[in-house]
């Protein structure tokens, strides 16, 4: 079961990663039925929550695959399976640029409109939020045990940063203006690749053949990984064991080259993971200056929890405070990965109950 969730002091009593919402409530003042769901391209996660005394306590929580149904309306009427379950607010983080309530998913072909929800669904309050919105709402509610440290830094006040490699690249900004962060969506991952040496130019030319304009979610993301793996293979002209050719065939493998890089039992598996962290290192090096990020970066999303065990931080932060003259900024950026899972989850149901 789901632990129930609020957000987290300090030993001062102040609140441990302070948050501006739209609508801003105190928790302790508010009571009814949220419903929370973080929308991606390979899978949707449902969660209703209670309100009270200042938590949201769980109630209900089911997972579903995004290609096997045709609309978000008919994911909730699966999820109340005939139930009378009285919803009184809901909040969707959806992989995909909102605008007015309505979006049209990145990797999935769906469009969603908060109207729509409303009328169908019999809900009065509905919002529809980016998904990397979401997760940086749901910053406020992580413990400690819910990072992992790749690099120490230092604590300056500050901007701050998600970045989210999952089925695409999410990114999002958290603007600082001294007493909280405000968070807002970017599309920034599907700015283009920028090659920083010959290695890269190469990778960037077999990428063009295969899309023409190459994003940095060509590279960072799930298809990211089994892309640098076959332009390694192809460009040396490696052969595959055959175990491997059987497992890629029907498993996930981006996740068939992770166990592989942990196993050591294909090494080029394990090249490919230490240039996907450089890649990382590298747009997150990028994303930081853009935003001036010296409250931190945090590496959200579903591939990195997977990996960390193989995650090279000595790579990382080689590449991350690689600049030509802004190093000193680099430098003392804290950097974490974000290892729960329903980060997004708890964002959207934070941001659902102020909407009470």
């Amino acid at each position: 079961m789901e632990r129930s969730i609020g957000f987290k002091y300090n030993h001062q009593g102040n609140y441990k990663f302070p948050l501006a919402f739209p609508k801003q409530k105190d928790l302790k003042k508010l009571s009814g039925r949220v419903m929370a769901a973080d929308v991606g391209g390979t899978k949707i996660n449902l969660s209703l929550y209670q309100m009270d005394d200042g938590a949201l306590k769980p109630i209900k929580q089911k997972s579903y695959i995004t290609k096997d149904h045709s609309s978000f309306q008919e994911i909730v009427k699966k999820f109340k399976n005939g139930d009378l379950l009285k919803i009184d607010s809901m909040c969707l983080g959806v992989a995909g640029p909102v605008n007015k309530g309505i979006v049209k998913g990145t990797n999935f072909p769906w469009i969603i409109d908060e109207k729509e929800i409303r009328r169908e669904l019999g809900i009065r309050n509905v919002a529809i939020i980016n998904d990397m919105e979401a997760n940086a709402f749901g910053l406020g509610a992580l413990e400690e045990s819910d990072f992992e440290e790749i690099r120490k830094g230092s604590e300056i006040p500050g901007n701050a940063v998600i970045i989210s490699p999952g089925t695409g690249l999410g990114e999002a900004g958290l603007f600082w203006d001294g007493k909280a962060y405000h968070p807002f969506a970017t599309e920034g991952g599907h700015s283009e690749f920028s090659p920083r040496n010959k290695f890269d130019a190469d990778l960037w030319h077999f990428l063009h053949e295969k899309y023409g304009l190459v994003s940095w979610e060509r590279i960072i993301s799930g298809p990211g990984i089994y892309d640098i793996y076959q332009f390694l293979i192809n460009s040396r002209g490696i052969k595959e064991p055959t175990w491997f050719q059987e497992r890629i065939l029907q498993e996930d493998p981006a996740a068939v080259i992770s166990t592989a890089a942990l196993e050591g039992n294909h090494p080029i598996c394990k090249e490919t993971i230490d240039l996907f962290v450089r890649y990382l290192a590298t747009e997150a090096n990028q994303f930081a200056l853009k935003t001036k990020a010296t409250g931190g970066i945090f590496i959200g999303g579903g591939i990195v929890p997977k990996i960390i065990k193989t995650f090279d931080k000595e790579i990382f932060n080689q590449n991350f405070i690689k600049s030509d003259r802004m190093e000193q900024l680099l430098d003392p950026m804290p950097v974490k990965a974000i290892l729960n899972e329903k980060t997004a989850t708890y964002g959207a149901a934070l941001y659902g109950a102020m909407l009470l």
